[in-house]
């Protein structure tokens, strides 16, 4: 087994990308899964992609011979079928981590939480009674996984705000706020009127992930983090931190307007469309802050890799098509 070789299952989607980048960044040897590939195997952007499905068990336990890391970041695209399709995957993850010795990590949500648990900083051993059907399945992941823990795996989750960054994907950012590919004109505000929410910002999740892997040997058998991230205290901050950054390279300097989530039309639209169904059962968390505490994380990294918020925003946004290419040279108006 080869100390720095990883498999990434997710390694097309947001933080799966992201976490293979920083990895070949950083010296590791990584391999992707990907179904559909047109050869067995092919090498791009320094990773080493190889067809084959999570879903199917054989194809990851190949796919995983000689990894001393596998990394969990895939999900059912568009949250189709997710509570038929997600612990399956996570259960082939697993296996292949007990053959292998393997440490698995998992990208973590504060979905296993219920309001119970948010009057204080939410800590990593905080009571996980959830309300949502996502959140019981989450725990039951982690339930899974910490069984694993003592079975022959190691196990690292980082559990994180909702994600944004410069990939769409399954996130409120990019399916919510703002439209991709589109100038931003107007940013729709899921948050209830002074309510705080949590944001993470998906290189800076990627680089936590990193940074314990280069520790994993010092952790337990089965390790939790909180990451801090970007907390918007009044539920406005992030879109007005978009308001900010779109106005400066607006053509005439103009802000776009900020305008509550419909989520009326939400619901409707929930009936035909899976994500914006599973979006709405999500509202909860906009409706009160849950905040977690980093402290453990700041404990074993000695700090928390944290990108400047109108840095990532403008980041984000240009990679979802919403600015112009850095390459253009255009530049911010005089309006910023």
């Amino acid at each position: 087994m080869d100390s720095k070789t990883v498999l990434v299952l997710g390694a097309s989607g947001g933080i799966g990308g992201e976490v293979a980048r920083q990895l070949h960044n950083a010296g590791w040897r990584v391999k992707a899964l990907k179904r559909g590939l047109g050869a067995a195997q092919e090498t791009r952007d320094g990773l080493l992609w190889l067809r084959g499905d999570a879903l199917d068990a054989v194809d990851v336990a190949r796919a995983a011979q000689g990894c001393s890391v596998i990394v969990h970041a895939v999900n059912p695209p568009g949250y189709r079928d997710w509570d038929r399709l997600v612990l399956p995957m996570l259960d082939n993850s697993i296996a292949a981590a007990q053959a292998q010795g393997a440490t698995l990590v998992l990208p973590g949500t504060v979905y296993n939480f219920g309001p119970d648990a948010f009057g204080s900083p939410l800590r990593e051993d905080a009571p996980q009674r959830p309300v949502t059907r996502k959140g019981a399945i989450r725990v039951e992941m982690e339930a899974r996984l910490r069984q694993a823990s003592g079975n022959g795996a190691r196990v690292i989750v980082v559990r994180a705000g909702d994600f944004f960054g410069p990939v769409a994907g399954n996130n409120w950012f990019s399916q919510g706020l703002i439209k991709p590919g589109k100038p931003v004109t107007t940013i729709s505000n899921p948050a209830a009127t002074g309510v705080g929410h949590q944001w993470a910002y998906l290189p800076d999740v990627a680089r936590t992930m990193v940074e314990l892997l280069a520790r994993r040997d010092t952790l337990p058998a089965f390790a939790s983090f909180h990451m801090a991230g970007h907390w918007d205290a009044t539920g406005r901050q992030m879109a007005e931190a978009i308001q900010r950054v779109a106005a400066r390279y607006g053509r005439d300097g103009s802000e776009p307007r900020i305008a509550a989530l419909p989520w009326w039309l939400l619901n409707i639209a929930g009936l035909f469309v899976t994500t914006f169904r599973e979006m709405r059962e999500m509202r909860y968390l906009w409706q009160q802050p849950a905040r977690m505490d980093n402290a453990r994380l700041v404990a074993t990294l000695g700090r928390e890799p944290h990108t400047p918020l109108d840095e990532a925003i403008e980041t984000a946004l240009r990679g979802l098509g919403c600015l112009p290419p850095a390459s253009t040279g255009a530049m911010p108006s005089a309006a910023g």
